[in-house]
């Protein structure tokens, strides 16, 4: 994880920042006068534990879509680094290409082998654009269906790891059915005969979200969030302008707790203190601990009583109000 010289900060961590650039002062100070401060630093430490505890449970909608967009988050190839052993990445969809947006292949997690895919961003710029953001073509989409076809016939659990602001919307990928990609990959999840885990890490935005996230169970970390638009987008498409992305994100209701209370995910798996990108280690350790439980437990129901329970889970989503006959009379 970055070093405290290294990190960056967003507007509503400053306080955080103002402790660290304190801490790294005295530390300046003590090294060249040989003076001793560890207390004082000691007690700077605790106050910056109790800050990040402060400021995440005093969070916006909008505050917490910056944070699930973190520039430090880790992204699925360090959960993968972190919580894992003997990954095998995989590539191609063995039709137009490889698509570096979207990575996956087997390793193993807690001595179990499963298939792990996820959307990857990129740690710099470079990678970045490499990477597009995040955002898969429809190549990338049909790479993760060939991979979880590939972890069913080998009767191997599925877990996904979301993070994209969206499919990509460019016209070459619209050309190459990026639509039916996406169609198809959550058709065939809905009918996966082996176990699938979803886990929305950072952003969950739209089809790019939905292509890898139907499964048994679908879970959220604390800071991130899963919704058909983006803020941005949202207040682009309603006020002709992005300066009512906050209002966006108040009304799209878009964060882990309201999915839950929608019964769109099944589970929140809490951060380290101030959110992930404090703490990579705890971070994957959270989520593997709160996943390898489920995947047991699935793994117990047989195939077609668990694909039965899947395809009614999806099914009932979402709720409505029957407008009386006489409303407007």
């Amino acid at each position: 994880m970055p070093s405290n010289a290294n990190r960056q900060f967003l507007d509503f961590e400053k306080p955080i920042k103002d402790l660290i650039d304190e801490i790294e002062k005295l530390k300046h100070t003590a090294e060249q006068k040989k003076i001793d401060y560890s207390q004082t630093i000691a007690q700077l430490e605790d106050q910056i534990l109790e800050r990040r505890k402060d400021i995440t449970q005093h969070l916006s909608n909008w505050q917490r879509v910056q944070l699930s967009r973190h520039p430090d988050r880790p992204y699925t190839q360090k959960y993968i680094e972190k919580m894992t052993t003997n990954f095998i990445e995989l590539y191609g969809d063995r039709n137009v290409r490889d698509d570096k947006a979207m990575i996956g292949g087997f390793c193993m997690l807690d001595g179990e082998t499963v298939m792990l895919v996820g959307q990857q961003k990129g740690i710099n710029t470079k990678m970045r654009q490499m990477r597009n953001f995040g955002m898969a073509n429809p190549e990338g989409y049909r790479k993760a269906l060939r991979l979880m076809k590939l972890a069913e016939k080998f009767n191997k659990p599925i877990v996904t790891l979301i993070d994209t602001p969206g499919a990509f919307p460019g016209l070459e990928a619209e050309e190459r059915g990026q639509g039916e990609a996406i169609a198809r990959n959550i058709y065939e999840m809905i009918r996966l005969k082996v176990p699938v885990i979803c886990v929305i890490i950072g952003e969950g935005a739209s089809g790019g979200a939905l292509g890898i996230g139907v499964g048994d169970k679908v879970f959220m970390l604390e800071n991130s969030w899963y919704t058909v638009i983006s803020p941005e987008n949202c207040s682009t498409i309603l006020w002709r302008s992005w300066e009512k992305k906050e209002v966006a994100a108040d009304q799209l209701r878009l964060t882990a707790d309201n999915m839950q209370d929608f019964g769109l995910v099944d589970g929140i798996i809490k951060e380290p203190v101030g959110g992930a990108h404090w703490d990579y280690n705890d971070a994957a350790q959270r989520l593997k601990n709160y996943i390898m439980p489920v995947l047991h437990q699935l793994k117990q129901i047989p195939a077609e009583e668990r694909v039965s329970q899947r395809i009614e889970k999806f099914g009932k989503m979402g709720f409505w109000e029957e407008v009386p006959e006489d409303i407007n009379q």
